[in-house]
């Protein structure tokens, strides 16, 4: 990433605040905002550093919630149950991201195109999702059925594909079995610790010999700006899906979508 380019950094953290834990896609968002404005950095070493920022946004709002669970786990069998149904969750997205990785990173990380059908696609699923899903049995997001845990963990794995959204697709397959619209995102929120953990130290790990942190002050304003918007973005979000469900980003994903494929098609005629 070049020097100097403070405005993009900022603006490019803007995005991945607010959209890594709500169902839009933020790899998405930033993948398109990368190839409009012709943004490319070696190594990808600042979208890997400020997605990080998103992680620590996310201990520091629950960070209460984190050390009561595993301060207690040891005399607590529902803390302890909490802790199985997240890694069981976990699980699916280890395999299959470490067998994939290199095809994700290489061939479909590439593809906007692809990137906006899925945007759009994905955000017909939601709207439809938003208003047939069953009523829910389960709105406790630490005490969830560890079959319906590990379910959720195997669509998660959707989410490799670039547009389709990490948290969309744990959101929908969590609906859709049951689970209530409030738990369903706290559940993802707890999901995504140990999913973009892994795969924020694994992209670290395979992209060591390329890394290139000479714009770090560059890299320094995307990283704060994505950690302060997305604690505002995740104390903001429960409230708002509980009074409000899914739609809002429903039509967020197909209006993005439709204005990236439009320019994409555009740019090439």
């Amino acid at each position: 990433m070049a020097e100097g380019n403070t405005l993009v950094a900022a603006f490019l953290g803007l995005i991945e605040g607010l959209t890594e834990f709500i169902p839009v896609s933020s790899t998405g968002h930033l993948l398109l905002a990368g190839h409009f404005l012709g943004f490319e950095s070696e190594g990808k070493t600042f979208e890997v550093v400020i997605q990080f920022g998103a992680v620590l946004a996310l201990m520091v709002v629950y960070a209460a919630k984190l050390w009561q669970v595993f301060s207690t786990a040891h005399r607590d069998p529902a803390a302890r149950w909490f802790i199985v149904s997240v890694l069981l969750a976990f699980l699916p997205a280890v395999v299959i991201g470490v067998l994939a990785h290199d095809i994700i990173k290489t061939v479909l990380f590439e593809t906007p195109m692809l990137i906006a059908s899925m945007l759009i696609l994905g955000g017909i699923v939601l709207l439809f999702v938003d208003r047939v899903a069953p009523a829910p049995r389960h709105t406790d997001p630490e005490a969830l059925p560890l079959r319906t845990a590990l379910a959720i963990g195997f669509i998660q794995c959707l989410a490799m594909v670039p547009g389709v959204s990490r948290s969309g697709a744990t959101i929908v397959g969590a609906l859709m079995l049951g689970v209530g619209k409030r738990a369903a995102a706290e559940f993802s929120f707890f999901l995504s610790l140990p999913t973009m953990a892994g795969a924020f130290s694994y992209d670290l790990w395979k992209n060591r010999d390329v890394l290139d942190f000479s714009a770090w002050s560059d890299i320094a304003v995307g990283f704060v700006t994505a950690f302060v918007v997305a604690v505002l973005v995740v104390r903001w979000l429960l409230n708002f899906v509980s009074r409000h469900g899914y739609a809002l980003f429903g039509w967020w994903r197909i209006i993005v979508g439709g204005v990236a494929m439009a320019a994409l098609l555009l740019g090439s005629g």
